[in-house]
């Protein structure tokens, strides 16, 4: 007699087998969160530096990496630094070297064709791109030559584009040309060429773009259809190219495109496909390491990895991209200049490292105790603040307590001088981060300014450090805008909605 087998217990072999499967997929499940957790962003620099046993890999993509010491200037006359923000300059140069005569000019210098200023919020919590048009027309200063052989003379009107690449400038040209400019410090620069845009976009099996009509550009040889199509390898090259055939047909309508396909591109990179396969993560890390050019300061893979890491921290909604707010130079249709006020506006706010993100920061850990959005209203006068000169300049410590307490903060007084200080920070005891957030907010600091200190008593005061940067910002400066610009030109990376016109 045959027997029947049950369908389900704990003694059956089909349940067995059932649990069997539910404990095989919750392996697969928690090697995917791993993976995604360990390669999150530009993970595949990631995962080639970290795995045990890729010696090989690891010296392979440290040689396809071109690093270059660039001169950047005297420290005392740069920006000051917003804390632990990061700014990154990509410059992406108009070099046809290697592409034919298909690409235009055989033999272009490679000047700053297409630029962005990659801000990186000090909690992570938010990105801003800013994009540079290649027409816009500021002071140059004077630079070293790329062979570090001679210095160039600096011109008082000129195209940015011209800032790289013209009469020998190196990229230190360019990051001190747009530090002159915008009054923001950067850290980092990253050069990327035409060539670059064809083997990423390859690297990830493709980048989804839109266009919202047909599409005929005979100077970037992009023929397209109206509607969604996936770009890779030449066609992706002509999409960011294109400008003749779209918009106003000048480059302010090619950066949209710009922005739309590089938001794109991170969204492939987060995506599940590419972070769960090992083949497409090391194309892309390998395509990575060799188009690119860096400072020193990031040449190595240990070193990209690490930036890679701090910028993958932010979230895909949270990345706003805009664009430097311009007008018609009124000497030359064909160039720009700086819309004033909006352009200073936008500047500050990258400077003092405010959010152009609409929707909120994540609150920080608690265990930080950073201040949250969510914190109490706080009375001024029921905040007891002491106040210490870290800035190496006398005097400074007594000014700064009457500026606060004419905002209220009666309970302020002058402490001893603290050790030299770059920036200017508030310290509080746990629990007092709403106080700490109101004295911020008072002084106009940058995002990040207060932490809490470990150590300090819960009745303890809080305490003022005054920075360096309090000399240029003096007792009565302007707070940062709080706002963008209106009419401001954004994209958000998260926005798949976003079609070439």
């Amino acid at each position: 007699m045959q027997q029947d087998i049950p369908e389900t217990g704990q003694g059956s072999g089909t349940g067995r087998r059932d649990s069997r499967r539910r404990a095989a997929a919750a392996a697969r499940r928690a090697r995917r969160r791993r993976a995604l957790k360990w390669t999150a962003g530009t993970g595949a620099l990631v995962l080639v530096a970290g795995c045990g046993g890729a010696v090989y890999l690891y010296q392979h993509f440290n040689n396809n990496l071109t690093s270059v010491k660039v001169d950047v200037g005297r420290e005392e006359e740069r920006p000051k630094a917003a804390g632990d923000a990061l700014n990154i300059l990509v410059l992406g140069t108009d070099s046809r070297e290697g592409l034919g005569r298909e690409y235009g000019d055989a033999g272009s210098a490679g000047h700053a064709d297409t630029t962005l200023l990659f801000h990186v919020a000090k909690d992570r919590s938010n990105a801003t791109v800013m994009s540079i048009p290649r027409d816009l027309m500021v002071p140059i200063p004077e630079c070293q030559s790329a062979d570090g052989k001679k210095k160039i003379p600096g011109t008082a009107r000129d195209m940015f584009n011209n800032s790289l690449g013209q009469s020998g400038r190196d990229p230190g040209c360019a990051w001190k040309t747009v530090e002159k400019v915008t009054g923001i410090r950067v850290d980092h620069f990253v050069e990327v060429n035409f060539e670059a845009v064809k083997t990423l976009s390859t690297a990830v099996g493709g980048v989804e773009v839109c266009a919202a009509k047909d599409i005929d550009d005979k100077d970037s040889h992009l023929k397209m259809t109206k509607g969604r199509h996936v770009v890779q390898g030449d066609e992706a090259l002509a999409f960011v190219r294109t400008r003749h055939a779209v918009g106003f047909g000048g480059d302010l309508t090619r950066i949209p495109l710009q922005q739309q396909f590089i938001s794109s591109m991170i969204r492939k990179i987060k995506s599940d496909d590419t972070l769960t396969s090992p083949s497409k993560l090391y194309k892309l890390a390998d395509a990575a390491t060799k188009a690119l050019t860096v400072d020193s300061g990031i040449g190595s893979v240990d070193k990209l990895k690490d930036l890679a890491l701090d910028i993958s921290k932010v979230d895909t909604k949270n990345i706003t991209f805009a664009t430097v707010p311009v007008l018609d130079d009124p000497r030359d249709e064909d160039r720009l200049i700086l819309k004033q006020p909006d352009a200073g506006q936008l500047f500050a706010m990258i400077a003092g490292d405010l959010s152009l993100t609409e929707t909120a920061a994540p609150p920080a850990p608690a265990a930080t105790g950073a201040p949250t959005a969510t914190t109490p209203s706080v009375d001024p006068k029921d905040v007891r603040v002491t106040v210490r000169n870290g800035s190496g300049t006398r005097g400074q410590s007594t000014p700064t307590v009457e500026k606060l307490r004419a905002k209220g903060f009666t309970k302020a007084t002058v402490a001893s001088d603290a050790p030299a200080a770059a920036t200017t920070t508030v310290s509080y005891p746990a629990g007092r981060e709403a106080e700490a957030a109101a004295l911020a907010a008072a002084l106009g600091l940058p995002g990040g300014a207060a932490e809490a200190d470990p150590k300090a008593d819960p009745k303890d005061a809080l305490v003022l450090v005054l920075g360096k940067d309090a000399l240029d910002a003096g007792p009565g400066a302007q707070q940062p805008p709080t706002a963008a610009p209106k009419d401001l030109q954004r994209v958000q990376a998260d926005d798949v909605d976003v079609c070439a016109k």
